[in-house]
């Protein structure tokens, strides 16, 4: 029978397996949301449930035993300031597990840990830089049909004008024939008056 086996070992020692526990509980405290694999993050969330349950109660004791596994005090006095205060009127479930698929590499599943309130106001962060995005990409886009309409219009122009160019210069070509031939033609009639001239 399975009896007084609770917890995964993680390949790891008691001690190596607690060190684990407390770093990855002190980078979630910090950045409110990390990625890890799935069976570290099973472990996490009652691991860093019940340091949230502590600094909820705000007293030096608290607080002394919160450090005796948060050793930075930057995390732990935003745990008793902001976190305790966010999650002072809820009873437990401060961690939310969003599984991320396998990792390339050594197939291991992978998992998002964050705290819930994190995700909700990131989430609307996140709705307002879309709906901004939004606004910004129409009124980019009208700016773009304009000027591809601009473009256009401008890129039809030189086309008449080029076929214009081109009849003007077939034009002046047959014109210039006549010209070349009026030449020829005067040169052969001073020529021949020459030679009248001579002969006379």
């Amino acid at each position: 029978m399975k009896h007084r086996v609770a917890g995964r070992k993680l390949g790891r020692t008691a001690m190596h397996r607690v060190a684990v526990l407390r770093n990855l509980s002190t980078e979630l405290f910090r950045h409110e949301r990390i990625r890890t694999t799935l069976m570290k993050a099973k472990e996490l969330r009652p691991f860093a449930e019940k340091l949230i349950t502590l600094s909820k109660r705000e007293t030096l004791h608290a607080r002394r035993l919160v450090l005796r596994d948060i050793h930075d005090g930057e995390v732990v006095s935003k745990m008793f300031d902001t976190i305790s205060s966010r999650y002072a009127q809820r009873p437990g479930g401060y961690t939310r597990i969003v599984k991320l698929g396998p990792r390339r590499g050594d197939n291991a599943e992978m998992a998002l840990i964050e705290l819930v309130d994190a995700e909700t106001k990131s989430a609307a962060a996140g709705d307002a830089a879309e709906i901004a995005g939004k606004g910004k990409g129409k009124a980019k886009a009208e700016p773009k049909a304009k000027k591809a309409e601009k473009a256009e219009k401008a890129a039809k122009p030189p086309r008449d004008k080029d076929e214009a160019a081109a009849k003007k210069s077939a034009r002046g070509k047959g014109a210039a024939k006549p010209k070349t031939q009026s030449k020829g033609k005067a040169k052969s009639s001073a020529a021949t008056r020459k030679v009248g001239k001579s002969g006379s």
